[in-house]
């Protein structure tokens, strides 16, 4: 079940709005093409990111996966966690397998992102 209070990158990043930072973590639909997650190397705190350009990687029985910004903004917060248990992101990827925050994003940014729906007709259709 995609989650409808939050918006999709067709990267397979998400972002859910929490007053002056957005949350950022990969879908189910991600986690699970990954497999098994055994290490996650995130952005530094105070990083400036870049609407899709790399910015952390997450390392699975499978292959190394580069994960990007969907938004444009300052890497306010990272979830710590996930050095000790990067299975987390497997776990729960819309809660507790949350990666990092972004402060000072471009709000107009949001609107390029897609909703639940578009996301679920996105996979449907690639």
């Amino acid at each position: 079940m995609t989650p409808d209070d939050r918006k999709y990158a067709e990267s397979h990043e998400w972002i859910k709005v929490d007053g002056d930072v957005v949350v950022v973590g990969i879908s189910d639909h991600a986690q699970e093409s990954l497999g098994d997650i055994t290490f996650v190397e995130l952005p530094e705190v105070g990083a400036e990111v870049t609407k899709g350009s790399d910015c952390c990687v997450i390392e699975s029985v499978k292959a190394a996966s580069d994960i990007y910004a969907p938004l444009s903004g300052t890497i306010a917060e990272v979830n710590s966690e996930l050095d000790a248990t990067p299975e987390l992101i497997n776990q729960s990827p819309y809660d507790e397998g949350w990666m990092f925050k972004i402060k000072g994003f471009d709000a107009a940014e949001l609107e390029t992102l897609l909703d639940a729906a578009g996301y679920s007709s996105f996979l449907e259709n690639n």
